[in-house]
C-alpha cells in the first residue's frame, strides 16, 4: 500500500475539517468587518448606542464558531482528539468527510458576509430609529438560519459515515 493509499483518506478529511474552519472564519471576519465599520461611525456620534450596535456586529461571528464545531467533529471522527488517529483511513471515508464539510465550508463563508451586510443595514435602522433596532436582529436571524442548516447537514453528514 503506497503513501498516498495510506494518509491519503486522512489527508481528505483534515483538508475538509480545515475548508469548514477557515472559509466560516474567513466569512466571519469578513461580515463582522463590515458590520463594525457601520458600528463605528454610529457610535462615533451617539456613543451610548455602543451595547446595540455591538450586538448586531457580532452576529456574523457565528459562522465561524460553527465551522470550529464541525472540525471538532471531523477531528474525532478520524481520531485526532482520542489519541488513536485513524492514518490507515481508507480514500473513501477520506472524500466522504471532504464532502460532509463543504456545505459548512460554503455555507459559512457566505452567509457570514450576507449576514455582515444585514447587520449593517441593521445598525442603520439603529442609527435612525433606535426603538426599532431590534428589527435589525430579526433580519439577521433570516440569514442565521442558512447557517445553521448548513452546520446541520455537515453534522448528520459527517456522524453517518462509516470509517473503512
Amino acid at each position: 500500500m503506497g503513501f498516498f493509499e495510506s494518509f491519503g483518506g486522512l489527508a481528505l478529511a483534515l483538508l475538509g475539517g480545515s475548508l469548514a474552519v477557515g472559509l466560516s472564519c474567513i466569512g466571519s471576519a469578513k461580515g463582522t468587518g463590515i458590520a463594525g465599520e457601520a458600528a463605528s461611525g454610529v457610535v462615533s456620534e451617539d456613543p451610548s448606542k455602543f451595547g446595540k450596535a455591538m450586538i448586531l456586529q457580532v452576529l456574523p461571528g457565528t459562522q465561524g464558531l460553527y465551522g470550529l464545531v464541525v472540525w471538532f467533529l471531523v477531528a474525532s471522527k478520524i481520531g485526532i482528539l482520542g489519541g488513536s488517529l485513524a492514518s490507515g483511513m481508507g480514500l473513501a471515508s477520506g472524500w466522504q468527510i471532504f464532502i460532509a464539510c463543504l456545505p459548512m465550508a460554503f455555507g459559512g463563508l457566505l452567509s457570514a458576509i450576507i449576514q455582515g451586510r444585514v447587520a449593517a443595514a441593521g445598525i442603520g435602522i439603529l442609527a435612525k430609529k433606535p426603538d426599532d433596532w431590534a428589527k435589525g436582529i430579526l433580519f439577521c436571524v433570516m440569514v442565521e438560519f442558512y447557517a445553521i442548516l448548513s452546520l446541520l447537514v455537515s453534522f448528520l453528514m459527517i456522524n453517518g459515515i462509516v470509517l473503512a
